[in-house]
C-alpha cells in the first residue's frame, strides 16, 4: 500500500472531522449568542417591569421632586454593579406642569417612544435598549391635570451591554471546546486508522499477488476475486482488473518464447548457402528450436508432381527403428485422413537427423499425435510446399501454440521460398545447358562441347566424329496432331537416339527437329556404323497418335570427321550439316559421308556465299523488306516488321540462306545497320507514320558501339523513338546474358520499346519477360498454326494472353495463315496479327 494513499485517506478523515468540529463550534456559538441575547432581553424586561412597578407605586402616593431624586439615586445604588443602566425620561407634559429637571439627553429613539407610547426593544452596536413608556391612567390625572388617559408621561430606558455578556459566555465555550478538541482528534485518528486498515490490508494482498507473478503459469493462477476494498467504486476497479487478467491469460506468452521467436526470425534470411543446403538449414533450425522448447521432429511436405509428394522428416536425435516405423505409420494415416494430399498417396519419405549423439526411443515417441501442430496450404502448387508439422511438448498448450502457429506460418513461407528458389536455381542451371523438352544438351552447350572436343582431339591427336541428325517429315505430323503430340514425338525420338549411341557420345538438340551427336575417338567407319544403326532404329520406330493410328518418321544423318574433313568446329558442323541436307535431297532416310568433292563443293559454296555477302555489303545490296501487322480491333495495319534481304541480278535472297555465314564471318553487325538505314530512308521517302519492329541479332550485341550506331541513325533520319520497337528473339542464345540486359536497359532508358519474338519457344521466355521491360509479346507461330485443332496449343496461347494482360503488354500472333485462325485469335483477345494471310513481306510499306 503506497504511503501517499494512506496519508490521503487519513487527511480526508481529519478534514471531515475538523470540518464537523468547526461547524459544531460555529453553530453552538451562534446558538449561545442568540440565547444570551434572548436572556438579556428577558432580564431587561423584568428589570424594566420592576422599575415601572416601583415607580408606579411611588407615583400613586404623589411624589415630590425630592422623592424623584431619591428614587433615581436608589436605582443607581441598586444597579451600580450590574450590567444595566436605567434612565428615566420625562415628557413635555410633565415638564409643563412640574418644570424641567436635569436629565440625560434624548435621542431619536427616546423621542419616538415618547410620541408613540409603545414599548421598544432595540439591539444596536452590541447594546440592548429596552424602552418602556409610562402612559397616563385615570389615577394619574389627579396630579397630571394637563394630561389625558393614554398620554405618555415618560419613558424608562434599561440599557444592557451584550458584548460583555457574550464575551464572558464565549470564553466559557472556548474552554469547553479546548477540552473537547483532543477528543475529536483522537476520534478522527482512530476512524482513519480503521478506514485505511481495511483498504490497505486488501491492497497489500493484491500487491503481493501481483509481485508473485514471475511467469505465465503464475499469471494463469492469479485471482483477485477475494479482495474487498469495502467501497463499491474501488471494488469495481479490482473487478475490472480481474476481468482483464482473465482475458490476458488467453493470449499471454512467455518472454523466453517471444525472444526465441525474434531470434528465429533473425535466422529467416535467405542466403545462397541456405538455398544450396536447405536440409542442413532446417536441421540447424530444429536444434535452435530445442534451445527454447523440446521439439522432437519437424516435417516438411512438398508437392513434386501432379500426384506425387515428398516428405522430409527432421529428427532432433537419432530415432530407433521402431520409432521410425511408428512415425511413418502415423504419416500414412494422416495422408489418408487429410484432404491436403488431394486424394493421392504417392509419396516418398526421407529421414534427416540433427544430432546423432541423441536418441529418441519409443517412450518419448508415445502420444506424438496429440503433440503435433501442423499447417497446410489450401492450394499447393507443383514444386511448392504443401505443409509443415512440428512435434513438440508445448503444441498442446492453449497459449504457446499461438507462438507455434506464428513460427509455422513464417517457416512455411521460408521453407517454401528456399525450396522454390533451390528448384528455380537448379532449373536455371539445368536449362541453361539443357533443352527443356528433351532434357538433352542445348545448342549453346553443344557449341562449347564441340569446341572443347576439337581442342582435346588436337592435343591428344585422335579422331572424333560429328553427326547432324534431322527428323524427316516431322512437320506434317506436328501440323496434323498438334503441338502437344509433336512434343511427345520429339521426346520419344530423343530417347531413341540416346538408346542407340555409345555411353561416351554427346547427344544434343540443336533446334526444332534437328539433333547433333559428338562421337569422341571415332573414325569414319565407326561413325558410319553408329549412324546406320540409328537410321534403322528410327525407321522401325512407331508412335500411337491421338486418332489411334501409328505414325513414323525417318532420319537423315550427315557426318564429318576431325581432322579428316575439317580442323575447326565451325567447318565440321558446316560439312555435317551440308551432308544432312544432301541426304534429304537424295530422298531422305540415310547417312551421308563427305567425299573430297563434297568438301570442295561446300567450301566453294561457302566462299560463294561469302563473296555474295561481301558484294552485297560493298554495293549496298542489303534490301529492307516489311511484313505488315494488323490491329485486330480496327483491322488497320499499324505495324511493320523489318526483314533483311539481299537483291542481286533481280533475285531476292531470304535471310535464312546467308544469315549463318554472315554471323560466322562477323558481318552481321554491319548488315544489320545497313538494313536499318535503308529502312529509315524508305520511311522518309514514303512518309510512313506507323511502328517499325527491328530484329536484333544476338551476335551484333557484343559490338560495343552497336546501340550508339542505331541511335545515331535514328537521329540522322529524324525517326520518332515512339515508332521503334526492337525485337529480342527467344530462339537465339546469348552466352553473356548481362550484355543483352545492359543493351536493352540502355535503349529502354532512351525511350525505345521492346518485343520478345517467338515467345514460348524456349525456357528463357519467362526469364526474359521478368528481366526486361517488355512492351510486346510475339507468340511463337508453332502455337498458332494448330490453335483450332490442338487444345493444348489453345490453352497455352490463352495463358500467354492472360499473362500479357496482367503485365499490360500487347500481344502479336505469328503464322496467321487463314481466316479461321483470325476469327479465333480475335475472340481470344490478341492485339495484332502477322502472317501470310495478313500480308507477305514487301519492299514497300504499301502492299
Amino acid at each position: 500500500m503506497p504511503k501517499t494513499l494512506k496519508n490521503f485517506i487519513f487527511s480526508i478523515n481529519i478534514i471531515l472531522l475538523s470540518s464537523l468540529f468547526v461547524i459544531v463550534f460555529i453553530f453552538t456559538t451562534y446558538l449561545h449568542t442568540a440565547l444570551a441575547e434572548k436572556n438579556a432581553i428577558k432580564h431587561a424586561n423584568a428589570v424594566s417591569s420592576q422599575v415601572f412597578t416601583s415607580m408606579y407605586q411611588v407615583m400613586k402616593r404623589g411624589w415630590s421632586r425630592d422623592d424623584l431624586n431619591d428614587f433615581m439615586f436608589s436605582l443607581k445604588e441598586n444597579f451600580n454593579d450590574s450590567n444595566y443602566v436605567i434612565t428615566i425620561y420625562r415628557s413635555d407634559l410633565v415638564k409643563q406642569l412640574f418644570g424641567a429637571v436635569k436629565e440625560e439627553k434624548k435621542d431619536t429613539l427616546i423621542d419616538y417612544a415618547l410620541q408613540s407610547g409603545k414599548k421598544e426593544i432595540v439591539n444596536s452596536n452590541g447594546e440592548l435598549r429596552n424602552l418602556l413608556p409610562l402612559n397616563a391612567k385615570d389615577e394619574c390625572l389627579r396630579c397630571h391635570i394637563n394630561a389625558h388617559v393614554g398620554d405618555t408621561l415618560g419613558v424608562i430606558e434599561v440599557k444592557q451591554n451584550l458584548v460583555s455578556i457574550i464575551q464572558e459566555t464565549f470564553l466559557e465555550y472556548i474552554y469547553f471546546f479546548l477540552i473537547a478538541l483532543p477528543l475529536f482528534g483522537a476520534a478522527a485518528f482512530f476512524a482513519s486508522r480503521y478506514t485505511t486498515s481495511k483498504i490497505t490490508n486488501s491492497l497489500k494482498l493484491f500487491n503481493d499477488k501481483v509481485q508473485n507473478i514471475n511467469s505465465v503459469q503464475d499469471f494463469k493462477e492469479f485471482d483477485s476475486t477475494e479482495i474487498n476494498l469495502h467501497f463499491n467504486e474501488l471494488n469495481q476497479i479490482i473487478s475490472n482488473v480481474n476481468l482483464l487478467a482473465q482475458k490476458l491469460k488467453a493470449v499471454a506468452v512467455d518472454k523466453d518464447l517471444l525472444e526465441f521467436e525474434i531470434q528465429l526470425l533473425d535466422k529467416f534470411i535467405i542466403t545462397s548457402d541456405i538455398v544450396r543446403d536447405w536440409r542442413d538449414f532446417i536441421s540447424e533450425l530444429l536444434a535452435d528450436i530445442n534451445n527454447v522448447m523440446m521439439t522432437y521432429t519437424l516435417m516438411t511436405i512438398f508437392r513434386v508432381g501432379d500426384d506425387q509428394f515428398e516428405v522430409d522428416i527432421f529428427w532432433f536425435g537419432t530415432p530407433e527403428a521402431n520409432v521410425k516405423e511408428r512415425y511413418e505409420e502415423y504419416v500414412k494415416t494422416q495422408i489418408v485422413q487429410t484432404d491436403h494430399f488431394l486424394g493421392h498417396s504417392d509419396y516418398t519419405v526421407r529421414h534427416n537427423v540433427t544430432d546423432y549423439n541423441k536418441c529418441i526411443d519409443l517412450p518419448q515417441f508415445d502420444n506424438f499425435a496429440h503433440r503435433t501442430k501442423s499447417l497446410f496450404l489450401d492450394t499447393p502448387k507443383i514444386g511448392g510446399i504443401v505443409g509443415l508439422s512440428v512435434q513438440s511438448e508445448i503444441a498442446v498448450d492453449p497459449v504457446k501454440h499461438i507462438v507455434i502457429d506464428s513460427i509455422l506460418t513464417t517457416m512455411v513461407n521460408l521453407v517454401g521460398s528456399v525450396k522454390a528458389i533451390n528448384k528455380y536455381t537448379n532449373d536455371l542451371e539445368y536449362y541453361a545447358a539443357h533443352d527443356p523438352l528433351t532434357g538433352l544438351f542445348n545448342q549453346r552447350i553443344f557449341a562449347d562441347l564441340l569446341e572443347y572436343e576439337t581442342k582435346r582431339a588436337a592435343r591428344h591427336q585422335y579422331r572424333f566424329a560429328l553427326l547432324v541428325v534431322d527428323c524427316d517429315n516431322f512437320k506434317p505430323i506436328n501440323d496434323r496432331y498438334g503441338h502437344a503430340f509433336g512434343d511427345s514425338f520429339l521426346q520419344e525420338f530423343a530417347r531413341l537416339l540416346s538408346s542407340h549411341k555409345r555411353d561416351e557420345d554427346i547427344l544434343s538438340r540443336y533446334g526444332g527437329d534437328e539433333f547433333t551427336i559428338i562421337l569422341p575417338e571415332c573414325d569414319i567407319a565407326g561413325a558410319f556404323a553408329v549412324s546406320s544403326k540409328i537410321v534403322q532404329a528410327i525407321e522401325e520406330f512407331r508412335l500411337l497418335a491421338p486418332d489411334g493410328k501409328y505414325v513414323s518418321v525417318t532420319a537423315s544423318i550427315g557426318v564429318s570427321i576431325y581432322p579428316d574433313h575439317a580442323q575447326t568446329e565451325k567447318e565440321l558442323f558446316l560439312i555435317a550439316d551440308s551432308m544432312m541436307y544432301r541426304v534429304k535431297e537424295e530422298g531422305k532416310n540415310g547417312v551421308k559421308l563427305p567425299s573430297q568433292e563434297d568438301i570442295l563443293s561446300i567450301v566453294k559454296e561457302q566462299k560463294a556465299k561469302s563473296a555474295l555477302l561481301v558484294d552485297a555489303i560493298s554495293n549496298n545490296r542489303i534490301v529492307a523488306y516489311f511484313q505488315p501487322l494488323q490491329n485486330t480491333q480496327t483491322g488497320e495495319v499499324e505495324i511493320h516488321e523489318l526483314l533483311m534481304r539481299i537483291e542481286i541480278d533481280g533475285k531476292v535472297i531470304p535471310a535464312y540462306e546467308f544469315i549463318e555465314v554472315a554471323e560466322s564471318m562477323s558481318m552481321i553487325n554491319r548488315m544489320d545497320l545497313m538494313v536499318i538505314e535503308n529502312a529509315f530512308i524508305k520511311i522518309q521517302r514514303e512518309k510512313y507514320q506507323g511502328i517499325l519492329f527491328i530484329n536484333l541479332s544476338p551476335k551484333s550485341l557484343i559490338v560495343g558501339n552497336y546501340a550508339e550506331s542505331i541511335t545515331n541513325l535514328i537521329k540522322k533520319y529524324d525517326i520518332s523513338k515512339d515508332n521503334i520497337v526492337f525485337e529480342i528473339t527467344e530462339r537465339e542464345t546469348v552466352k553473356n546474358f548481362s550484355i543483352l540486359e545492359k543493351f536493352v536497359l540502355n535503349l529502354k532508358m532512351q525511350g525505345y520499346k521492346f518485343a520478345i519474338d517467338d515467345f514460348g519457344s524456349g525456357f528463357s521466355s519467362f526469364h526474359y519477360i521478368k528481366k526486361f521491360p517488355i512492351d510486346y509479346l510475339k507468340i511463337d507461330g508453332e502455337f498458332i498454326v494448330n490453335i483450332n485443332t490442338d487444345k493444348q496449343d489453345r490453352a497455352f496461347v490463352n495463358s500467354i494472353l492472360t499473362l500479357a494482360r496482367e503485365l499490360n503488354v500487347k500481344t502479336v500472333a505469328e503464322y496467321v495463315e487463314n481466316e479461321e485462325i483470325v476469327v479465333t485469335l480475335k475472340e481470344m483477345g490478341v492485339d495484332y496479327l502477322q502472317g501470310f494471310h495478313i500480308g507477305k513481306p514487301n519492299s514497300s510499306f504499301s502492299n
